[in-house]
């Protein structure tokens, strides 16, 4: 069975920092891109991050310089990195296995997602 599962969320306050984990298994991880993407209530789904196989990152402007994604393939987890996080970074926060060498920017052929983890930055 396909499984990537989201943890790390929680509440945070502006300014702070968090690192969310995807763990993903039933699946050949090191065949997998990897991206986050979120969606706030009331607004379209946002693809964040995106790594490969091979380590290669993509990031959007609106979290560039803020985040960063990284994975371990020995323990089949990817991490987004989340710091000077800001009220509007308040969203559930998705992970996604896209095979490699695609990787969504806007989730669109996805193969496999995540449930997803909420996220809540208060000013």
């Amino acid at each position: 069975e396909v499984q990537l599962v989201e943890s790390g969320g929680g509440l945070v306050q502006t300014g702070g920092s968090l690192r969310l984990s995807c763990a993903a298994s039933g699946f050949t991880f090191d065949d997998y891109a990897i991206g986050w993407f979120r969606q706030a209530p009331g607004k379209e789904r946002e693809g964040m991050a995106c790594i490969w196989p091979d380590a290669n990152t993509y990031y959007a402007d609106s979290v560039k310089g803020r985040f960063a994604i990284s994975r371990d393939n020995a323990k089949n987890t990817v991490y987004l990195h989340m710091n000077s996080l800001k009220p509007e970074d308040t969203a559930v926060y998705f992970c996604a296995a896209d095979r490699a060498p695609y990787c969504s920017n806007d989730g669109s052929g996805v193969d496999y997602w995540g449930e997803g983890t909420l996220v809540t930055v208060s000013s």
